[in-house]
């Protein structure tokens, strides 16, 4: 299984949307948030906890806010009452989109990814229309510079991990997700720093762009999808040349 890397090519434009720090703090107080709810407020016994505080801390969210965001999830602070939902629909040139949502409001949520899905040149489908075309997985991303792949490959297989591929500047550890947090340990105690490691929808396969003006109008469905304010994660099964991604900025 090669080749599962969760958008190389996107994450650069992704990462410099997430800049918007009011915006990034929301998605991680919100899985702070459920994570707390849905397995304590103790990260040694709740491994979704724990990846969530290290990507909060990871982004340099404030410690204040980052317990806070906690404790409203354990009770010990009023908060609301988030629901996970996730969304499912087609975009240009055939590819299909997994939108998953943080929300407080179900009706808003559902018009707001309806919306962006019609007026962006895709369709919003039923439960399960394109899931299927996707693997959950454990994703961790280690610097690939100093390494011999060779020997990190031999030791991330034994930590428990599925499969490694090479993505130039770093290695991509590839888990079943249920076991993401025991492999990301594990390769921590072998002497390895990760610099992400979270639960992905990794596409079967790939929906190759190759014109520019389609390039456009999947980026610009994915991009505007991921700025709705309930969206925490946007999955989708394209992939963009650098040539063309160039292009776009």
């Amino acid at each position: 299984m090669s080749g599962h890397s969760k958008w190389n090519n996107i994450q650069h434009r992704k990462g410099a949307q997430d800049k918007k720090r009011a915006k990034l703090f929301t998605k991680f107080g919100r899985e702070l948030t459920i994570a707390a709810k849905e397995g304590g407020g103790d990260p040694n016994f709740n491994p979704r906890l724990r990846l969530a505080i290290e990507k909060a801390k990871a982004g340099n969210m404030p410690k204040d806010i980052l317990e806070r965001a906690i404790k409203k999830g354990t009770g010990e602070l009023e908060g609301v009452d988030f629901t996970e939902i996730r969304y499912e629909g087609y975009g240009p040139a055939g590819t299909a989109f997994i939108v998953d949502v943080v929300t407080d409001n179900k009706n808003r949520s559902a018009s707001e990814v309806r919306t962006v899905f019609s007026r962006k040149g895709g369709n919003l489908g039923a439960d399960g229309a394109v899931s299927w075309m996707f693997k959950k997985l454990g994703i961790i991303e280690v610097a690939s510079e100093g390494l011999d792949l060779d020997e990190f490959m031999m030791a991330a297989l034994e930590a428990g991990a599925e499969d490694v591929t090479d993505e130039g500047e770093t290695f991509e550890v590839v888990t079943d997700y249920t076991q993401l947090q025991t492999v990301a340990e594990n390769l921590k105690a072998a002497g390895y720093t990760y610099t992400e490691a979270e639960i992905s929808m990794v596409p079967d396969n790939k929906v190759e762009i190759t014109d520019l003006e389609t390039a456009k109008k999947v980026m610009l469905l994915f991009d505007s999808l991921d700025d709705l304010d309930d969206v925490q994660e946007v999955y989708s099964n394209f992939d963009i040349p650098e040539e063309l991604l160039e292009q776009l900025d």
